[in-house]
């Protein structure tokens, strides 16, 4: 099975359509898959349902899709970085469901192991809470019973994601920061698309180094990659 790609939009080719639901790995601006990114912007596919734990700055990561006007709705814990995203939710233009980010990662997590929901007590008490339904269980404390929200597993039409070094097929090693929503988001598509720094051939990785295992990857694309600072602060001399 062929597994890599010359580039971005060949990885995508057959896979884009409008109204798609995408999951997004990164963190920040750490381990955002940009070449896809800019490949679906190409593409001019619209109405998207995106799945990240951001939505990256005005004009970089999921940020250039937004100002494209191509994405429907943002699934996020965090999108305090983007004035693009602000003016269009404010304005009515984009819909945005928060998901705290440890419920956004195991949601991820969970379609990847085909597990459809699970009880948590984060964001119990909250909007988070609104519509979902609650169960009591024991703590295990002289009977006492604590409340818990019941999440839905997160199924993707699309993954795509960002790695540092790949083998051949597929397994990847991902480097500090850019592991936080990588490997879940990886998992929960059902097509994932991913983009490292280098392939190298298969058999030299340590598989006791891997972080994904090469059998949720199904299309790989080399490329160079823009390494960015999110919040940059300099001491005066």
């Amino acid at each position: 099975m062929k597994k890599i790609y010359g580039s971005a939009a060949e990885a995508l080719d057959g896979l884009l359509f409008d109204g798609m639901f995408i999951a997004a790995g990164g963190f920040g601006l750490c381990g955002i898959p940009e070449l896809s990114l800019q490949a679906i912007k190409e593409a001019g596919t619209k109405d998207l349902t995106f799945a990240s734990n951001n939505a990256g700055v005005d004009d970089f990561g999921i940020g250039i899709l937004l100002q494209t006007r191509q994405v429907k709705k943002m699934i996020s814990s965090y999108v305090g970085e983007n004035d693009t995203f602000m003016q269009q939710y404010l304005s009515g233009e984009l819909e945005l469901e928060f998901n705290p980010q440890g419920t956004l990662a195991e949601r991820m997590r969970a379609a990847g192991h085909g597990i459809p929901g699970f009880y948590t007590k984060t964001g119990v008490g909250t909007v988070i809470a609104e519509g979902k339904e609650h169960k009591e269980f024991p703590t295990g404390k002289d009977g006492a019973m604590e409340t818990y929200i019941m999440e839905e597993g997160m199924f993707a039409d699309l993954s795509i994601v960002k790695a540092w070094k790949a083998d051949e097929t597929g397994n990847a090693i991902f480097r500090k920061t850019a592991r936080n929503f990588n490997p879940p988001a990886a998992m929960c598509g059902k097509t994932c698309i991913m983009e490292v720094e280098e392939i190298v051939p298969t058999g030299s990785l340590d598989p006791d180094s891997i972080h994904l295992p090469g059998i949720y990857v199904h299309r790989l694309v080399q490329g160079t990659h823009e390494k960015r600072i999110e919040q940059r602060t300099v001491q005066g001399g």
